[in-house]
């Protein structure tokens, strides 16, 4: 099994790159919104207690979301790999999802570290308001916030990584189908 955490920046470009590698691949793409919607949407117990959260405001704690993931993995034990995309987003996240893979006696293949300076994802994410649907995309001083966070909060994951030597940046900036084959001759080289 060799398993992929597509990481980097909102709007450096990791919701359409996971498409196509999901496609190539035959990855099982774990999102940790998709999973929150799906168990609200089936009423599981962890559905209903990040609903209670998210509907009194607060944030899911990691206890929480940890579990989804972990219910994830057990419901697909035969998947070629996992794509993680926008998880982990802490080091605490991170740590727990190596506890959860190495208790499988699986592991993480690859960190993917999609790079884009923040002129162009501000300028992207305001561009994607027009095609989302989602207003809040559409203020830039939202997306800068949105980038503040990040680096403050997600950003150390990479570091994280970095220091077991697992992360590779891609320079995320060129055509998609640029960057799709700088990230499929990164992964082809990490499984070789």
């Amino acid at each position: 099994m060799f398993n992929v955490v597509l990481f980097g920046p909102p709007g450096s470009g990791k919701g359409t790159q996971s498409e196509k590698l999901i496609e190539e691949y035959g990855f099982k793409h774990l999102s940790t919104g998709d999973l929150l919607r799906k168990e609200m949407k089936e009423g599981t117990p962890l559905g209903l207690e990040a609903k209670s959260l998210i509907e009194a405001g607060k944030l899911v704690p990691d206890s929480v979301v940890i579990g989804m993931i972990d219910a994830a993995l057990e419901a697909n034990p035969d998947v070629p790999g996992f794509l993680f995309d926008g998880f982990p987003r802490t080091v605490g996240q991170a740590e727990a999802l190596d506890k959860l893979l190495q208790g499988r006696q699986w592991h993480i293949g690859i960190v993917l570290f999609m790079q884009v300076n923040e002129e162009e994802l501000i300028k992207r994410l305001v561009g994607r308001a027009k095609t989302s649907g989602r207003l809040d995309d559409a203020d830039p001083e939202i997306q800068k916030k949105r980038q503040d966070v990040y680096k403050q909060e997600t950003l150390p994951v990479a570091e994280y990584y970095a220091q077991k030597g697992m992360v590779q940046k891609i320079d995320g900036e060129a055509a998609i189908e640029v960057v799709y084959g700088r990230i499929t001759a990164v992964i082809e080289a990490a499984k070789a």
